[in-house]
């Protein structure tokens, strides 16, 4: 048996930080994900050769597969990569990590990658290339690894090509059929912004649990206020995510609002925090934890990669922290 499988865009993730001046160079919005070219990539990391640059396994859903196996979950994954240098080092990380993955490699471009840009006041601009991973498609969903899983977690990022969103739907598909909950993430603005319609479709139908930001919500929505932005997804989905940066977070779950506290820290990286935030809540709900203590966990889970550079947490959460992140949130009700 499995947690969570997790679906979307393989990518190896190389990160950097960079001063303000010199993203401003580069010309990209900051704070934001763009798809580049492999040229483009390249020119760009070309420019970084005296930089200290940080390689993993990434791509959004990976991020948080990897922290579901982190915590001591049963996680695995499906995505695309190649037989190239690039993809082997993604396969042995996941793998290194504890994450099950069993994919057909290509051979027909490069593996994913994204770069990652990360400026002073912890913000991080992403220029990815999907390589082949935009190639994954319906003959790489793995329907017995779906049938064994708790929940599918799929990324929104793969609406965004048509092999790729047939892949997520075909997933999404197998899942209701044997009676696995899916839970969505919303991924990224400039993708609800893109994509609205095809999201809430989503949302109003087959999903069980909708992960998003502050930001995302209010696209998705139209609604100003967050608590509004909560109630009105939550009129179509059984449960919502919500995050709200350093002001925590809001769950909806049985027509009720739970509100997370956030975990004051001091800000570094932001990259990955919100799939952290997917991958300790969605541990804590597939481990007998309920919704206000799987709020909690990715709380704390949250903070804790924010304040340390890359997606990987480099001080793990032991077993006897849990129970006492478990032990303060049961407090914090009576």
């Amino acid at each position: 048996m499995l947690d969570v499988l997790g679906i979307g865009n393989a990518l190896v993730d190389i990160q950097t930080q960079v001063s303000e001046a010199l993203l401003a160079e580069f010309g990209f919005d900051k704070g934001i994900m763009t798809l580049v070219d492999d040229s483009r990539q390249q020119q760009v990391l070309g420019r970084l050769t005296d930089h200290t640059l940080y390689r993993c396994a990434g791509g959004s859903a990976a991020n948080t597969i990897v922290a579901i196996a982190e915590f001591g979950g049963r996680a695995a994954y499906i995505g695309k990569v190649s037989s190239d240098e690039v993809g082997e080092f993604f396969l042995q990380d996941m793998r290194e990590n504890g994450v099950k993955i069993d994919v057909d490699q290509s051979s027909d471009g490069p593996t994913g990658t994204c770069a990652v840009l990360i400026t002073d006041d912890a913000q991080r601009t992403m220029l990815t290339n999907l390589g082949v991973s935009a190639t994954l498609g319906v003959a790489d969903v793995n329907e017995e690894d779906i049938r064994q899983a708790q929940y599918l977690y799929v990324e929104g990022y793969l609406l965004t090509g048509d092999t790729a969103k047939a892949a997520a739907l075909r997933a999404i598909e197998v899942a209701k059929a044997h009676g696995v909950k899916v839970a969505l993430t919303a991924s990224d603005p400039f993708l609800v912004n893109m994509l609205r319609d095809e999201l809430l479709a989503l949302i109003e139908g087959p999903v069980d649990l909708l992960f998003c930001n502050e930001e995302e919500a209010k696209s998705l929505t139209g609604e100003s206020d967050p608590e509004a932005c909560a109630w009105r997804l939550h009129e179509h989905a059984e449960n919502v995510a919500m995050t709200l940066g350093p002001a925590g977070s809001i769950v909806m779950h049985q027509n009720e609002v739970i509100r997370i506290p956030g975990v004051p820290c001091q800000a570094i990286d932001t990259t990955g925090a919100g799939d952290m935030y997917a991958g300790a809540f969605l541990y804590a709900i597939t481990n007998g934890m309920d919704w206000q203590q799987a709020g909690t966990l990715a709380s704390h889970a949250a903070s804790r990669i924010v304040s340390q550079m890359g997606a990987r947490l480099d001080q793990k959460f032991t077993p006897h922290e849990v129970e006492e992140l478990v032990s303060s949130s049961n407090a914090g009700r009576s």
